[in-house]
């Protein structure tokens, strides 16, 4: 699986229409999402899932009125229960020659019924992308992993946390399978032959500890780490015992992982339920990072931070305070398919 910022073609997204998903901000969030793909096509094409033809008529009245609407943007019509694509699209794997879809099952984040629609969305694109399709098995059953699950850094190390992967009681992906099966599966069906496991995630993370608002590789020897600086707040032990691990773990070539941080914003609740609102949630495009922001004084020293650590692409600010009542942000809502 290659690295987020090697080169792309494009940048997958799914039009967003379960309202329950934003309750009151529906049509708020289809013009976060029309500022979102005018930020992909600067550098490439921007592939957005649709249900059907009005849906698809939807989506280009708002990116047209938003000027976001070019011959940069791609739609594929493939009915959806949601539309986070990080979790639900194909993820894309290559070798010298081809690019392929690793056919993880999608079970939604064990803990919803309704996925029946989501869970075949990456057999189809690979279909309608005329890639190879590789359905991940383990003891003859289907596999279950989502993208927000996992990061890598694109020569063999991937990063993930128990909570998500190994839990046997509150969301299970796969009972019975153990950190060394589970390892197993990872080294072959995307190349990870060296798992670095964090403990959990943030507190409010819906999915049950996604390494994707927590720690993410910005190059292949170099992760983001999200830090809390108050330590009567939730998330300041969680996020102090993964420094701990991060601190004692070794890259694939046995070198020490340099690490950097980032803030957290003040916690954001809604309905008396914290979100998961974190600026590691970013997303990385061949010529920008899209960073989601909160009305924080924490913005900005997120903002200038990453922008030390991609000196050569625009770190641009996307406001996410509504987005984030849907329980993710920028990565989570999209999913790169590699050059």
């Amino acid at each position: 699986m290659p690295a987020e910022w090697e080169p792309h073609d494009a940048v997958w997204l799914g039009w967003p229409h379960n309202a329950a998903d934003w309750p009151g901000k529906i049509a708020t969030i289809h013009f976060v999402y029309a500022e979102i793909v005018r930020r992909i096509i600067d550098s490439e094409k921007a592939r957005i899932l649709v249900n059907d033809e009005a849906h698809e008529a939807k989506a280009r009245s708002v990116l047209s009125k938003a000027g976001s609407l070019s011959d940069m943007v791609e739609f594929y019509r493939v009915p959806s229960n949601r539309c986070w694509m990080r979790d639900t699209g194909p993820i894309f794997v290559k070798n010298e020659s081809e690019i392929a879809v690793a056919g993880f099952k999608f079970n939604a984040w064990a803990k919803y019924d309704d996925h029946e629609l989501d869970s075949q969305i990456a057999k189809k694109l690979a279909r309608k992308l005329r890639k190879k399709f590789f359905p991940i098995k383990h003891n003859g059953n289907p596999f279950v992993l989502e993208g927000g699950a996992i990061d890598v850094n694109g020569k063999g190390t991937l990063l993930t946390t128990e909570e998500c992967l190994l839990d046997q009681r509150t969301q299970v992906r796969n009972p019975g399978v153990s950190r060394e099966e589970t390892e197993k599966v990872l080294a072959e069906s995307l190349g990870a032959t060296n798992v670095l496991w964090l403990n959990k995630g943030i507190v409010g993370d819906d999915t049950h500890g996604h390494i994707d608002d927590i720690c993410r590789f910005v190059d292949a020897k170099t992760v983001v780490l999200c830090r809390e600086s108050n330590p009567k707040d939730a998330n300041y032990p969680i996020l102090e015992e993964n420094r701990e691990r991060l601190e004692g773990f070794r890259l694939e070539n046995g070198r020490k992982i340099h690490v950097e941080f980032l803030p957290m914003p003040e916690p954001l609740v809604y309905r008396g339920q914290r979100l998961p609102a974190s600026y590691a949630n970013f997303l990385i495009t061949n010529s920008s990072v899209l960073v989601p922001t909160f009305n924080d004084p924490n913005d900005r020293i997120a903002l200038n931070k990453l922008a030390e650590l991609f000196p050569k692409r625009k770190v641009i600010g996307i406001h996410a305070v509504d987005l984030v009542w849907g329980l993710g942000t920028l990565h989570c809502l999209s999913q790169q398919q590699p050059s």
